[in-house]
């Protein structure tokens, strides 16, 4: 099993995703290939995304019973703990250059350091 999920992906990639796997929602395409396959497809994500993001999964004979990767720009990151993959959070993105009235003043996160 194949899964791919694309976010502000431009139209002529979720075309192309369209021709080799069944989109069950927006942006949620599934199909059964091998590496070979999978690789191509995902180098075309990859090529192919611009500003969105994409994460990856298939199954897998590890541990957990599946990989995945991730492109594109967003904050979670895919991170290697011991052998097994976890997903790490970047920082959060940068307030606006000018805060409004309404924001002139935001409150302090608790329990963030």
């Amino acid at each position: 099993m194949l899964v791919i999920v694309v976010e502000n992906a431009p139209p002529r990639l979720r075309g192309r995703l369209a021709v080799w796997m069944l989109e069950v929602r927006a942006g949620v395409y599934i199909g059964s290939y091998g590496r070979r396959v999978r690789e191509m497809i995902w180098g075309q994500v990859c090529a192919y995304i611009e500003e969105g993001n994409a994460v990856i999964a298939w199954a897998a004979a590890n541990d957990a019973g599946f990989e995945f990767d991730t492109c594109g720009r967003n904050r979670r990151v895919p991170v290697d703990m011991d052998g097994f993959r976890v997903v790490a959070f970047g920082p959060e993105a940068a307030l606006p250059m000018q805060l409004g009235p309404a924001t002139a003043t935001l409150p302090r996160r608790r329990g963030r350091g």
